[in-house]
């Protein structure tokens, strides 16, 4: 006679009642939440500034309308003329020649821009997409020292700062814009426009054998750039759901109006103490 052992678990129906906690294990599980459910809720401008910091733009960015399109290219244009503008007078007051005028003029009009394609992958460069802008470079150069020549004008280096203003404000904008219509995270693109404001400048100061305004000057410079592009990323739809034509103006409007400020009050940024300023 075979006696077979058989434990709890083998038996018909002892599946269902095995895997069953008791009432009193019942009782403790029920008393322990999830420690996620513990955690207060964000408040929704907690949420809306995280998501503003992580998420890729909405399709209002992915897909430029035609204004926004045609603001983006009236930005440009203004900011190119104005930078070029600021590139000449630099070269003017070095004494530079017509050739020196003109690599001046189009690396103070360019350079901000070619270096933001660059980094974003853009084909062809905005320069090469639009040749004309080189002849309007050319002829710029040109007219402006036939113009200086006959009046004997003197420019002196504070006349360079209100032209370098407005370009600032509307490559800051302009920049920020762009990388977002790529869909670029919100730092990326506030950084792109950036680098499209400042280091057209940068270029122009090197050339003239100067350190570069960016990085001397104690008066807001690149961080002008930096609020301005923020503004087109805070006003825009990643946050106050401004349409983007709306924030693109908005953006370049406050980073111009924080460096003329910048420039009619005098104010600056803490520096470096030396022995004497001791």
């Amino acid at each position: 006679m075979r006696i077979l052992l058989t434990s709890q678990a083998d038996r018909p129906g002892a599946d269902a009642t095995a895997r069953l906690p008791s009432t009193g294990s019942r009782g403790r599980l029920a008393g322990k939440r999830p420690a996620a459910a513990c955690r207060p809720a964000p408040t929704p401008f907690v949420s809306a500034f995280a998501r503003t910091l992580t998420t890729s733009p909405p399709s209002q960015y992915a897909v430029a309308s035609p204004v926004l399109s045609l603001l983006q290219t009236l930005v440009e244009a203004s900011a190119t003329l104005a930078f070029a503008a600021s590139g000449l007078l630099e070269a003017e007051r070095k004494k530079l020649d017509p050739v020196g005028v003109c690599i001046v003029t189009g690396l103070a009009a360019f350079g901000g821009g070619t270096l933001r394609d660059i980094l974003l992958d853009r084909r062809p460069f905005f320069w090469v997409a639009q040749p004309q802008w080189l002849w309007v470079i050319i002829g710029l150069s040109t007219a402006a020292m036939l113009f200086l020549r006959a009046r004997h004008a003197r420019l002196t280096e504070r006349a360079m700062q209100w032209p370098d203003a407005l370009g600032l404000g509307l490559f800051s904008a302009s920049g920020t814009q762009i990388a977002l219509t790529q869909g670029l995270p919100a730092i990326v693109a506030v950084l792109m426009g950036v680098i499209t404001a400042a280091f057209g400048g940068v270029l122009r100061d090197i050339v003239c054998n100067e350190i570069p305004s960016a990085l001397r000057d104690h008066r807001p410079y690149a961080i002008c750039a930096f609020v301005g592009g923020w503004v087109v990323v805070g006003a825009g739809p990643l946050g106050l759901g401004v349409e983007p034509e709306w924030a693109l103006a908005l953006g370049a409007a406050v980073a111009t109006a924080l460096r003329v400020v910048a420039l009619l009050t005098g104010t600056r940024l803490p520096g470096w103490s030396t022995q004497q300023d001791r």
